[in-house]
């Protein structure tokens, strides 16, 4: 098990960073809005402010790096760096998949960053299938436990499982699972796509059991049905490709997910770049903002790359919110100047 789980981990990194992952013509929707410039914002640069509150703590950027590895000898190089990197920026750092070291106590170093991390949030991930599979309550407070996380993060990431060789694709009954594992663990529980996105009633069905928070992960970045094309069976394959235009990008899933939520956290992620895309996103409602592969390549390099680009990522945010004047996060998600263009 502990050796067929490393070598899929980190096929899945080397996949990711070469291969062609994402769709051909899907996009997040950020290119469909535009700030209206505001040429006298009535501010100085140096007073716009980036502090967001993940729950009860706070973080100097509302900035995080997205889920993305973690059980691989390579993935505890990938994490240390970016948790160092986060750190120093302040960045909230979500997890990979930590199914890993319940499986297999080999690959719990690579999941280990509160030492590398010691006041920013740290989101420990499950995909949600894996209460179908044998986790439980018991399961997630030893993932907690272990990484000294703030909040647990459940994915959903259904065509992946189904594509995937080593697949789990019974995600029968798991709203009510869900329901109790929120009831039952000592932090906040939210949910997550991997890139598909989350709609408007299914958002409603998880607030209503008691999710704090959601990650939209809309499409336009990664397709994971596009990754494990690269790894599965022929027939597979081809069913993959006709999956690779698939799922509610980013934009559309953010504005259908905000009117369902009253004081839950919302998340953007799934295809963004830039600081600019971030700005479009908390204008659209989002709370955080999260980079997945944005910062996968830096992060297999050292930790001066990756705080290279989390600044620049900084910086470009910084001069949208100026552009616009807003002076800080709350200003951002509520100014009126972000327009969708006509199509």
């Amino acid at each position: 098990m502990g050796q067929q789980l490393n070598e899929r981990k980190a096929q899945h990194i080397q996949i990711v960073l070469e291969e062609h992952v994402t769709g051909n013509s899907i996009t997040t929707g950020l290119e469909n809005y535009q700030f209206i410039h505001n040429a006298l914002p009535e501010l100085a640069f140096e007073d716009i402010q980036l502090e967001q509150n993940f729950f009860n703590k706070r973080c100097d950027t509302p900035f995080l790096v997205s889920s993305m590895t973690g059980g691989a000898d390579f993935a505890e190089t990938i994490n240390r760096n970016l948790a160092i990197a986060a750190e120093q920026r302040g960045w909230a750092l979500a997890l990979g998949s930590t199914r890993a070291l319940i499986e297999s106590e080999a690959f719990r170093p690579s999941f280990a960053l509160r030492k590398y991390a010691p006041t920013v949030p740290i989101i420990a991930n499950l995909g949600a299938v894996q209460l179908n599979y044998g986790f439980s309550a018991i399961e997630c407070r030893q993932i907690i436990d272990y990484t000294d996380a703030n909040a647990l993060v459940l994915h959903l990431n259904i065509l992946q499982e189904v594509i995937q060789p080593e697949g789990n694709t019974d995600f029968s009954g798991l709203l009510s699972k869900i329901e109790k594992l929120c009831a039952e663990l000592p932090i906040p529980v939210g949910i997550k796509e991997v890139g598909w996105g989350i709609d408007a009633s299914t958002a409603q069905k998880l607030l209503n059991i008691g999710v704090s928070f959601i990650d939209v992960a809309g499409a336009g970045g990664t397709s994971w049905s596009q990754v494990e094309k690269y790894r599965t069976n022929p027939i597979k394959q081809q069913a993959a490709a006709a999956f690779s235009e698939w799922g509610i990008p980013t934009t559309d899933s953010l504005r259908a997910v905000k009117p369902q939520l009253t004081d839950q956290l919302l998340i953007a992620s799934g295809g963004l770049e830039t600081g600019v895309d971030a700005a479009k996103c908390i204008a659209l409602g989002a709370d955080f903002v999260g980079f997945g592969r944005a910062v996968l390549e830096e992060a297999t390099e050292s930790v001066e790359a990756v705080l290279q680009t989390m600044e620049v990522k900084e910086l470009e945010l910084r001069m949208a919110m100026f552009a616009v004047g807003a002076k800080n996060i709350t200003d951002l998600q509520q100014t009126k100047r972000l327009q969708k263009l006509n199509s």
